[in-house]
This record gives C-alpha cells, sequence and structure tokens, in this order.
C-alpha cells in the first residue's frame, strides 16, 4: 500500500508523458481507413488500444493491488477493488485525434474507497502535465495552478462538449447553449473533456459542463479542478459527477449562476 501518494503522482505524470510520446509519433502517420466504430459517432483507433494496454501495463507494476475501469477494455472487466482502482482514458479526444485536430489528452486517476486520491491529464500535443493529488493541490508542469477569480459570468470564458449520441435532449441543449453564448465572454468546445477540466484548474476556462460524459472522461479533471480551488458537481445538485453522467465544473464563484441557467431548461 503507498504512503506517498505525492510520490505516486510523479510517477503517473512520468508514464503518461512517455506514452504521450507514443501518441505523438503516431500521430504523424496515423491512416483514417484504421478507424474503427464502437457506436454512433463513437470511433476507436489502435492508437486508443496500445495507448491504454502501455498505461494498464506500467500501472501494473506501480501499484499490482489496484483495478481498472477503462474505457477500451484492455485489463478485461472493470474491476473496482476494495481499496485503489485506475480509471483510464487512453486518448481522451479520439476523433480530434482520427481528424488530426490537435487536441487530444491521455487521464489517469486513482480512486481510493470511492474517492479520487492522484489524478493526471497530459495534453498530448502541447505536452503539458497537470497534475493533482487529494490534499496537495494542482500543477501542471510541477508549477502550482489555481483557479481565477472571476466573480460573474459576463467575464468568463465557458467549455462544454457537444452531444455525438443519445439526441432526445439536444433541443433542452440548444437552449442552454444559446444562453451561455449570449452571457459569457465566449463559448469553445475543445472536444477532450479531460483538457477542459484541466484548463478550468490552470484558469483558462471560468467554467466547464457537459452531459452524456463517463467515469474515464473526467475522473482526473475532476480531482485538478477541486485542487486548484474549484468546484465540480453535476448540473442541479451536488451529486456525483464521476459516475453520474454529467459535470459542471467552475472556479467556485460562477457555479450558481451557471446552475441557475442550466435549471431553467434542464429536465
Amino acid at each position: 500500500m503507498p504512503t506517498n501518494f505525492t510520490q505516486l503522482s510523479h510517477d503517473l505524470a512520468a508514464l503518461c508523458r512517455t506514452t504521450a510520446a507514443f501518441i505523438r509519433q503516431e500521430a504523424a502517420t496515423f491512416d483514417r481507413a484504421k478507424v474503427e466504430h464502437k457506436g454512433l459517432h463513437d470511433l476507436v483507433s489502435y492508437v486508443d488500444q496500445e495507448t491504454e494496454r502501455r498505461l494498464v501495463a506500467g500501472l501494473r507494476q506501480l501499484l499490482p493491488e489496484a483495478g481498472f475501469i477503462t474505457e477500451e477494455g484492455t485489463a478485461g472487466p472493470d474491476s473496482h477493488t476494495e481499496e485503489f482502482t485506475w480509471i483510464i482514458d487512453p486518448l481522451d479526444g479520439t476523433t480530434n485525434f482520427v481528424h488530426g485536430l490537435p487536441v487530444y489528452s491521455i487521464s489517469v486517476a486513482l480512486m481510493q474507497h470511492r474517492e479520487l486520491v492522484v489524478g493526471v491529464v497530459h495534453e498530448v500535443n502541447r505536452d503539458e502535465s497537470f497534475r493533482a493529488v487529494r490534499g496537495g493541490g494542482a500543477f501542471c508542469n510541477d508549477q502550482p495552478i489555481h483557479v481565477t477569480g472571476v466573480p460573474k459570468l459576463d467575464g468568463a470564458l465557458i467549455a462544454t462538449g457537444f452531444p455525438y449520441k443519445e439526441f432526445e435532449q439536444m433541443p433542452d441543449y440548444l437552449q442552454i447553449l444559446g444562453t451561455f453564448m449570449s452571457s459569457c465572454h465566449g463559448l469553445r468546445r475543445m472536444g477532450s473533456a479531460a483538457v477542459d477540466l484541466a484548463y478550468v484548474a490552470a484558469g483558462r476556462f471560468e467554467g466547464y459542463f457537459e452531459f452524456n460524459i463517463n467515469s474515464y472522461d473526467v475522473a482526473a479533471g475532476v480531482l485538478l479542478v477541486r485542487e486548484a480551488g474549484g468546484h465540480v458537481t453535476q448540473f442541479l445538485k451536488d451529486g456525483d459527477p464521476l459516475f453520474g453522467r454529467e459535470v459542471l465544473a467552475s472556479n467556485g464563484l460562477l457555479h450558481a449562476e451557471m446552475q441557475a441557467i442550466i435549471g431553467k431548461f434542464w429536465k
């Protein structure tokens, strides 16, 4: 059992950095014909799968007793353990990767007894390593980061994600988007939930919201935002953003204002 989560976070960051170099190497010669479809608009490539295999192998060395929740299933069926579980998205932003849009990341978090304790988001193309430890703060390339102090939405830059399947709530979501567009400095869609959350933690965005997301998309980012002084919940309640399929993150000062807008339209 590790007693030093800070050291484990450094070891994890080093593993992610090495693995990110593999992704950059493959991006240079990637053939879009090799893409597979897991579902409607849900893409996967050999790069996702090989990246995950490399991460799982490295994580098993770092913490042999831990179980896994993975996007691509290369570690076998999801295996929560009594104490430790790794939550992995090997390539968050696969669609960006496939199209050559350079915004995608590796996201890995460690959960202990259902509590997030370590998280790393490695933005591949900028080679930025965002790292957090519960109670130990948040960092980008080992420099401390913090959410902004912007107090009102009219001075904020907000990130979101667009649904690519399960479109039943699209009309409500479009109304939410329209209200945010007219209420803030701007609305951005980067295409990687992990990057969005890391950027909230680093003060590049003031807030972020998205639905139909999974634990592996947001686990590391949730810890980053919290350790950077921000707030993360579900859309309209202080529910579990990790397994609740929707996430609202902010610098904390904007949270009520963002929830009020979402609450006008969200059912």
